[in-house]
């Protein structure tokens, strides 16, 4: 009911009670009480004039199963299983982790959420996503490699994200390792990836995506870094439906060139874009502080640390990375 009624606010109109109730199917006080439950749950302002009715303070685009499989290119369409759009959810990772224990999804499923209650980023951190700001959006896909073969993962996914960005037009886009991507330092998406399987069998991965696309300022106490949405790296309006068409097709064909040449075929890429390397930086791992230069990573997707002349090498786990200058301990 909430999104139905969203979806005629969204053409920017005042739209008056009775009319809203009419098309509904319910009465002038329950659209009122709908519209109290988006502003107290999701953060939703509405204008509500005498004589004129209500209205979005915002406009908002409603992600569109339709519009988004459309935008697909054929040959890659082919490859998605399903499409399912929540308004609310937990966290899209969640719900697709949770069918893959269940083995009730299929590989090449995808679950978008307009509010996640409980997102989630690396190491715990909370992803903040106001209603139908961004994107929160998960891929499930079935490696037939080991998990041992997935270590550069991350850094694959992260080149996708960055190449769907620079397909509307952002330019200096750099990435952070293992998992974020930046514009002019700020944090623009961050990836979660989560897998199962057996040491020498296939692998079960969950991708998860978090994009900001148009960030209410209102939400910026909420968030503990620096970031920046799409539109105001653009200065203008980005559509959300076919933003997610782009970046679900540069995932899709990210995964299906991991699977047959691993990360190879990403790691000059990366490599370009990495904002870290020969930095003088902190590596906290597993909350011990590591200072030295960021050496860039190597074939299999590992951080090279120089540090008091020696050089080790960390794959992405309970790690974080960032420039001395920036740390705060």
């Amino acid at each position: 009911m909430r999104l139905r009624l969203l979806s005629i606010l969204s053409d920017g109109s005042f739209h008056s009670g009775e009319a809203l109730g009419e098309s509904l199917g319910i009465s002038r006080s329950a659209v009122w009480k709908h519209l109290k439950m988006m502003t107290q749950s999701w953060g939703i302002r509405f204008y509500a004039i005498p004589g004129k009715g209500y209205r979005l303070a915002e406009s908002i685009e409603l992600l569109d199963q339709d519009r988004i499989v459309v935008g697909i290119r054929s040959d890659l369409r082919n490859s998605l299983s399903s499409v399912e759009i929540h308004s609310e959810i937990d966290s899209t990772n969640n719900h697709l982790m949770s069918q893959v224990r269940q083995k009730s999804v299929e590989s090449g499923s995808v679950c978008l959420a307009e509010f996640q209650s409980a997102g989630r980023g690396r190491r715990g951190r909370q992803w903040v996503s106001p209603f139908a700001s961004g994107l929160c959006l998960s891929l499930y896909w079935q490696f037939l490699l080991s998990p041992v073969q997935l270590g550069g993962l991350s850094l694959a996914i992260a080149v996708a994200v960055a190449d769907a960005l620079k397909s509307v037009g952002l330019k200096d886009v750099t990435v952070k390792w293992p998992n974020d991507i930046l514009w002019q330092e700020r944090k623009l998406a961050g990836i979660l990836l989560e897998v199962t399987g057996e040491v020498a069998d296939a692998s079960d991965v969950v991708i998860g995506v978090g994009l900001n696309i148009r960030m209410p300022e209102c939400s910026a106490g909420e968030i503990d870094q620096v970031w920046v949405d799409l539109e105001s790296a653009l200065g203008k309006v980005v559509s959300r439906n076919e933003f997610t068409s782009i970046l679900l097709e540069k995932l899709l064909k990210t995964v299906l060139l991991y699977q047959k040449s691993g990360l190879l075929s990403f790691l000059e890429r990366w490599r370009a874009m990495d904002m870290m390397k020969d930095c003088a930086a902190v590596l906290n791992v597993y909350e011990k502080n590591i200072y030295g230069i960021s050496r860039g990573v190597n074939e299999a997707g590992a951080l090279i640390f120089e540090s008091d002349g020696k050089i080790d090498f960390y794959q992405s786990g309970e790690i974080s990375l960032k420039r001395q200058h920036d740390f705060k301990g």
